[in-house]
């Protein structure tokens, strides 16, 4: 299977803050979620990916050719939602839908206007009338809305009801059943990627902590839960990362099943996302 994206040993340095030599290769017709504390580095990956930040070092592929040469050929497949809207306030999605119809050779005005209708969204109000989750679908709209092959979503369902979250997922669902499509979503809702992502990337610090498929860490991570003083009787080479509390232990473990049976008198629990995150961040190796 082909990549989306293919990133190799990418670096950009701030003066207080390095997203560091990065690797990182995207299947096409996957869902990869990108997950990270805020700061972590998420964000800034996403940037570099679509040249708005130019790059210390490194190089990035998107279908297989170098993006910073050629993105004026391959921004037209590319649907992108940011964490911070990019439209002046003035506009209005009818505004919006004559300025995508000169800069995207595949704007799909039917389906813009699709969108709107299932999204409750009017064409003549202005961005600055909006609320958050308003501007969240006209956004969302917009990046489907010329037969994109890759979305990159930066925090897609924020500021979204349960109802409309459940919606827009069903939507990104229905855009991978062409396998050429691929989505590369950050988000904090973790939940969202535990029931669509094919495939979990993990960013601390500016480092890549963990880049597993979604199923290996349902399937294989978990929590050993024991007291203070068991914590001792814990073979090192089974402990990922470990939580000491006043009276218990929670164990980051990636073998839950040998775990099960070589430590039957703990309790170990199946892993979220969020838990994984906490422990993997705040947990001591």
């Amino acid at each position: 299977m082909k990549n989306a994206i293919e990133v190799k040993n990418l670096v950009k340095e701030y003066k207080d803050f390095k997203l560091d030599n990065i690797n990182l290769e995207i299947k096409k017709g996957c869902i990869v979620g990108l997950i990270g504390e805020n700061g972590a580095g998420k964000t800034t990956l996403i940037k570099s990916l679509l040249n708005i930040i130019k790059i210390s070092k490194g190089n990035i592929k998107i279908f297989d050719k170098d993006y910073i040469k050629n993105e004026q050929i391959i921004k037209d497949d590319i649907g992108v939602v940011l964490d911070n809207m990019f439209f002046p306030e003035i506009l209005s999605p009818k505004d919006i839908n004559l300025i995508m119809k000169d800069i995207f050779k595949k704007w799909d005005e039917q389906i813009f206007n699709k969108y709107l209708k299932d999204f409750g969204l009017s064409k003549n109000k202005k961005i600055k009338e909006m609320s958050k989750g308003m501007r969240k679908k006209l956004e969302i709209a917009t990046a489907l809305s010329h037969h994109p092959k890759l979305l990159i979503l930066d925090e897609p369902t924020s500021g979204l009801d349960p109802v409309v979250r459940s919606e827009v997922l069903d939507i990104f669902l229905n855009f991978i059943q062409n396998e050429e499509n691929t989505i590369l979503l950050s988000t904090h809702i973790t939940s969202d990627l535990e029931n669509i992502a094919d495939h979990i990337v993990f960013i601390d610090n500016g480092k890549k902590v963990l880049d597993k498929s979604r199923d290996d860490i349902i399937d294989n991570y978990g929590i050993l839960k024991c007291d203070i003083k068991y914590f001792d009787k814990i073979d090192k080479n089974d402990i990922v990362k470990y939580k000491k509390n006043k009276y218990d232990c929670q164990i980051l473990v990636d073998n839950i099943n040998e775990i099960r049976n070589k430590y039957k008198d703990c309790i170990i629990d199946k892993i979220t996302l969020d838990d994984l995150m906490v422990l993997m961040v705040k947990g001591e190796k």
